[in-house]
């Protein structure tokens, strides 16, 4: 453990900023889970944007990197788009 009062501090942030960014990364994920069961066009095309921006949050914030990002909303686009 470590010993000095700044460290200390850097060791309660770290778990705090840990805990905050999975969760955030487990609401994304169960998000594109319901964006995938979707099977109408016009609702999946809504909730598209609303998943789309929370997954550029978390490439924003470092939780997952960009390319990683624009793949994921690239795969999601192209399974909305082929909805009737």
């Amino acid at each position: 453990m470590a010993n000095h009062k700044a460290t200390k501090k850097d060791v309660r942030q770290s778990r705090k900023r840990n805990e905050r960014n999975r969760y955030y990364g487990k609401t994304t994920r169960n998000a594109i889970r319901d964006l995938k069961a979707i099977t109408e066009k016009a609702a999946a095309e809504k909730e598209l944007s609303d998943v789309a921006s929370m997954i550029d949050k978390l490439a924003k914030r470092n939780v997952i990197h960009k390319n990683k990002a624009a793949n994921l909303k690239s795969k999601l686009a192209k399974k909305v788009a082929i909805l009737a």
